[in-house]
């Protein structure tokens, strides 16, 4: 089927009235956490992994997809309104975004962050369905040795492009890829770091990890902060932006667009990193006169269109490799696993009207996701009046129920809460619990695709470098390590995350 087909099958899929229902409360779920500081979409995510097993699978990932983009949108409105971003990837929106609120222009702001947003959204939905069918088809050729080059090639990229400390990244990886091979050894039935305790023979909960991590931690974490206080909510005024703003941020909305959509598919990417740099690249090459942190509507487009372009091409390599490019991708592919389905290229073909029916819901999700922001922005900015220590007993309340849920083991609880003080040590520390749960994630398929290609060649380790794909991938992770170790680049990395 070409591609237009697929499209269609996808729409036949994500427009049944099940799927519609599910899709909209992914992106209402998304646009609230998107308000509400302090939770954010993978916590959510976290939280509803358990509720998504009793749905079919097409509408689970169509639920939770829409809470991860849905977020990006909630984000902007409070960011532009009261100057507190909801979303991490909203914090680049507050510094013109909240100016222009302050000179009477919230109006604009709202109405061009919505217009970016909707249009990169849309994008990259279509780049997503023209890229991922050549990238499923090129991945079907890759073996075992391709495979744990790439995985060890986005290990590396996630420790890269992590925030903070080299070392800390490395740790948090190495830490991820323990974690991930405890329990009994499937080839030899060996039971490997246990520490003698039963409830790790099966492995570790991939849920009790998450929730401990992304639920109790950031709870502990938001807890011990002086809770914000919601400034002045400037009047709103007219939303449509006018033609001359119109006219002056097209081209950051393309350039957002454009370089999202290319650093949502690098691990450890993203809607953060792509909203960051847009906005770096807007001061550089954006037409004067410039007045960027004073006001400038292109300093709010180019993020906005970027951090949802970014968002959406996550999926390209969760859905076409089974590679996670963050940790709500991590979650997502739990989801599969929570349904049986083996994440990777055979997903387009095994399960067609799951893969495009995603995609497919992408297009209507970014349509409500208009309707629900700009009317009801009132409501949103409301939500802001709840204290987060009325919320934190919810969140608690969901994740035991939905770790325990998952298995019904009562070790998981003990999981989770290991999990939690252990994450909450990592946020106090400034580690970023992003490629401990990449590594977690990847730990396992690479140790599985290591023992395959040595089993195929005989013990000879040189196959890593003799096939060309699997050398190509190590060549760019030996770059991307002398990179991030020269002196230059260092200073110029720790310069960029501190800004």
């Amino acid at each position: 089927m070409d591609v237009f087909s697929n499209i269609a099958l996808g729409f036949h899929v994500a427009l049944s009235l099940q799927n519609i229902g599910y899709c909209f409360i992914g992106v209402l779920l998304g646009t609230v956490v998107g308000v509400l500081p302090g939770i954010g979409p993978v916590t959510t995510v976290a939280m509803l992994l358990p509720i998504s097993f009793t749905l079919t699978p097409e509408s689970a990932l169509i639920m939770l997809a829409g809470i991860y983009y849905g977020a990006q949108y909630g984000g902007s409105t409070t960011a532009i309104l009261v100057n507190i971003p909801g979303e991490a990837s909203s914090v680049v929106t507050t510094i013109d975004g909240h100016k222009m609120a302050g000179l009477g222009r919230a109006g604009p702001a709202l109405g061009i962050a919505a217009i970016g947003s909707f249009f990169a959204g849309c994008t990259s939905t279509l780049l997503i369905s023209f890229a991922a069918p050549p990238l499923a088809a090129v991945a079907l050729k890759f073996g075992p040795s391709e495979y744990f080059s790439l995985m060890v090639c986005g290990l590396i990229a996630a420790i890269v492009l992590a925030r903070g400390s080299v070392v800390k990244a490395i740790a948090m990886v190495v830490i991820g890829l323990l974690l991930g091979i405890a329990g009994t050894d499937i080839n030899s039935g060996i039971r490997r770091f246990t520490f003698d305790f039963r409830g790790l023979a099966d492995g570790i909960e991939f849920v009790a990890l998450s929730m401990g991590i992304y639920g109790l931690a950031d709870v502990a974490y938001n807890l011990q902060k002086t809770e914000e206080k919601a400034g002045l909510v400037h009047e709103i005024g007219r939303i449509w932006p006018s033609w001359a703003d119109l006219k002056l941020s097209t081209p950051s909305i393309l350039r957002g667009t454009a370089l999202g959509s290319i650093l949502g598919v690098l691990p450890g990417g993203g809607a953060l990193l792509a909203a960051f740099a847009a906005y770096t690249l807007e001061k550089k090459v954006a037409k004067p006169p410039r007045h960027f942190g004073e006001g400038d509507i292109r300093g709010v487009a180019a993020p906005e269109a970027a951090n949802n372009a970014g968002a959406q091409t996550s999926f390209i390599p969760m859905l076409t490799l089974g590679i996670p490019s963050n940790p709500t991708m991590a979650l997502m592919i739990g989801a599969l696993m929570i349904h049986g389905i083996s994440p990777g290229p055979g997903v387009m073909n095994e399960r067609p009207e799951m893969f495009w029916g995603i995609i497919a819901s992408m297009w209507i999700g970014n349509l409500m996701l208009v309707i629900l922001n700009l009317p009801l922005v009132g409501l949103w900015v409301k939500l802001l009046s709840v204290p987060y220590r009325l919320l934190f007993p919810a969140i608690i309340v969901f994740c035991c129920i939905g770790t325990y849920a998952v298995n019904r083991n009562p070790f998981d609880m003990y999981v989770m809460a290991f999990a939690a003080v252990f994450g909450y040590l990592c946020l106090k520390l400034d580690c970023e619990p992003a490629p401990l749960i990449l590594g977690f994630v990847l730990g396992p398929m690479m140790e599985e695709n290591l023992r395959r290609t040595l089993l195929l060649s005989r013990g000879d380790v040189s196959i890593l470098v003799t096939e060309p794909i699997s050398l190509g991938f190590l060549i760019i992770s030996a770059l991307l390590l002398l990179v991030v170790a020269a002196p230059f680049i260092r200073r110029k990395r720790e310069e960029a995350l501190r800004e």
